[in-house]
């Protein structure tokens, strides 16, 4: 079939055979196919979606289109992992992977780096001098034998299709298609073999997905996806509507995710790596979930979820004296307060601004590849919820650079709506699809 005829289809609301889905996206990666058409065949999905058998052609087309790694030194073991489609102060991964390492399945970890208004892992687990992310398969193996878990980059040789397609869908505003988002997360994430996957599906001020029904749609379909390809999937829907802990910024985070292993995490971050990590758990081993939650209290209470930590950072040469030390992170020296302008209660976030102010002070990015400063960031004083006094501290800034402060500063200040009425409480886990 000629491109131009698989677009017509497409355009048209007819479905694509999955053969010629496949011959297109190994042309694409051969360079065979002219941008325009890739372009249009992006914006035809864009527009009339994908039925279910042509979203696991493309999603399996994308996912060979490169190598995926064996892992063999793993077979037989159950390798479960978890996905976030990303928000603000968002570091659950770096403490749900050592607390469910800890009771026993082993966690294969493909992450990003952070874009735009939200936090990227790879980004915060830099902070730590020496830590590693490019890892080779090799190098994965050796870590997850010594740690139980890695948290590292995509090779460049796996799913090329997709960073040809995504750097496509930036350019063209077909980003927000729910069947170009399944298919990127799910190919990159079922290339290394997974068993099992749960999915933090935000969905709110501070998310991608800003309606219930969107994110419902998209953590459904990427469960169908999964299912057709061999791998159990959970999705947790959970709100974006404000700051998850305390912490936003790169170095910060790092902390709090380590408070959340040593038993002293803010209660919203700590509900939603038992809520995630429950699910791996009971997924992975076939028990219940009240024995998986258990299970990982013990883990965290005796202390063997922050000795996978130690064990990890070590396994991807950073130095783990960190787990214990903070000195040996760097902190921005200089802080300041954003206060309440009146009294009231805090009754809504614009997360996504947020999110934009940590960027703006150096902890985050606008253009894929920027350097990010580990140093800088903000802590949520108050919730949804807080009641508040006029020159009641709502952020504690820490900053370098003092022009980059005060835009920041004004930014976090419109962020926050106070009103006179207290708010209904926000809901932080609003649904679990299995």
């Amino acid at each position: 079939m000629r491109v131009v005829d698989l677009i017509e289809l497409k355009r048209d609301g007819k479905e694509i055979p999955a053969a010629d889905i496949k011959a297109f996206v190994d042309a694409v990666v051969k360079k065979e196919v002219p941008e325009y058409q890739t372009a249009a065949f992006l914006m035809a999905v864009f527009f009339r979606g994908m039925l279910p058998d042509e979203l696991v052609a493309y999603t399996q087309a994308m996912l060979y289109s490169g190598d995926t790694l064996s892992l063999k030194s793993l077979a037989g073991q159950y390798k479960v992992d978890k996905h976030s489609t990303g928000g603000v102060g968002d570091k659950v991964s770096l403490s749900l992977a050592p607390m469910v390492a800890a009771c026993g399945p082993v966690i294969p970890m493909i992450s990003g780096r952070g874009l735009g208004h939200t936090g990227g892992t790879l980004d915060k687990l830099e902070a730590i001098k020496g830590y590693r992310v490019d890892l080779s398969e090799d190098e994965i193996e050796k870590a997850i034998a010594k740690a139980g878990y890695v948290i590292t980059g995509q090779t460049g040789s796996l799913v090329p299709a997709d960073k040809i397609f995504y750097a496509l869908r930036d350019v063209t505003g077909t980003v927000p298609s729910i069947e170009l988002i399944a298919a990127s997360i799910m190919s990159k994430k079922l290339s290394v073999g997974l068993n099992g996957l749960v999915l933090d599906v935000k969905v709110g001020s501070g998310a991608f997905m800003k309606t219930q029904e969107r994110a419902v749609k998209l953590a459904d379909t990427m469960i169908s996806i999964g299912r057709a390809m061999g791998t159990d999937v959970r999705a947790c829907i959970t709100s974006m509507d404000q700051p998850l802990g305390v912490a936003v910024g790169n170095a910060n985070e790092l902390i709090e995710a380590i408070e959340m292993l040593k038993g002293n995490a803010p209660a919203d971050y700590s509900h939603i790596c038992y809520t995630l990590g429950t699910e791996m758990l009971a997924m992975a081993k076939r028990i219940s979930n009240d024995d998986a939650r258990q299970e990982l209290e013990d883990a965290v209470k005796s202390g063997r979820a922050l000795e996978q930590m130690r064990l990890n950072v070590a396994a991807q040469g950073g130095d783990p004296r960190v787990v214990d030390d903070y000195s040996l992170l760097t902190i921005a020296p200089h802080t300041v307060n954003v206060t309440a302008p009146r009294d009231g209660y805090l009754s809504a976030f614009n997360c996504e601004m947020v999110g934009k102010a940590s960027c703006i002070l150096g902890g985050g990015r606008e253009v894929a590849g920027a350097p990010v400063d580990h140093s800088v960031g903000l802590e949520v004083l108050h919730k949804i919820g807080h009641k508040v006094i006029k020159g009641d501290s709502l952020f504690k800034v820490y900053y370098q650079d003092e022009k980059k402060c005060e835009t920041a500063c004004k930014m976090l200040l419109d962020s926050v709506t106070i009103s006179e009425d207290a708010p209904k409480p926000n809901e932080l886990v609003r649904d679990i699809r299995r």
